[in-house]
């Protein structure tokens, strides 16, 4: 499998994906979330792949998102800008508590 930010190898149905900017501490892109949903599903789809280990190559795993490109890798709304009352009225919400919504 070749990816552009992303290392691929199985051993022992293992598959490994690598993170593979080290230059920017593997900080996310728009083209690396791609890549990593194409390869989760590659991976769901192989009878080959028993398990999933995702790291970093260079001295981090992940800076988070990379600020320097174009694109909104975490789909996040930018015109959210939730006041305190606003999310304060989420602290009890059940969903929120136990992890689901």
């Amino acid at each position: 499998m070749t990816y552009s930010t992303l290392g691929w190898q199985i051993d022992d149905r293992v598959l490994t994906l690598t993170l593979n900017r080290p230059e920017q501490l593997n900080a996310f892109t728009v083209e690396m979330a791609n890549e990593l949903i194409d390869a989760y599903q590659r991976a769901s789809d192989d009878d080959a792949v028993a398990a999933v280990v995702v790291t970093g190559a260079g001295r981090a795993f992940c800076a988070g998102m990379d600020l320097s490109v174009d694109g909104n890798v975490f789909g996040l709304d930018e015109g959210l800008n939730p006041s305190l009352d606003q999310l304060d009225t989420l602290w009890d919400d059940p969903a929120i508590v136990h992890g689901v919504r």
